[in-house]
């Protein structure tokens, strides 16, 4: 059985950081790449940092370039969103996914197999 299972999100203020967590279980990981994806009320998903897990090859979307930084632990089958100077347009519920393709186009919306259920992100004083 496959299992997504995001962690560490919160309510911070702008200008601050959180560390996401991306724990998975029941996949080959060495053949995915792994990213974190976003959607606040509104607005259209967003594939925000996506990483391939066997290269470490790393994709960021344009908004959070300089910011964010994707990273993995595969002894530990997790992977990590940094996000610092974050903004309240950051605000948004994060969603980590899976898919047997590379990172760029798993963030542009191909092969998303496996999700997990999100963790809300809310930047805000």
């Amino acid at each position: 059985q496959v299992r997504l299972v995001e962690s560490g999100g919160g309510v911070v203020q702008p200008g601050g950081s959180l560390r996401l967590s991306c724990a998975a279980s029941g996949l080959a990981l060495d053949y995915y790449a792994i990213g974190w994806f976003r959607q606040a009320p509104g607005k259209e998903r967003e594939g925000v940092s996506c990483i391939s897990v066997s290269s470490g090859s790393t994709y960021y979307a344009d908004s959070v370039k300089g910011r964010f930084t994707i990273s993995r632990d595969n002894a530990k089958n997790t992977v990590y969103l940094q996000m610092n100077s974050l903004k309240p347009e950051d605000t948004a519920v994060y969603y980590c996914a899976a898919g047997p393709v590379p990172q760029n186009r798993l963030c542009m919306g191909y092969g998303l197999d496996y999700w997990g259920k999100g963790t809300l992100v809310t930047v805000s004083s």
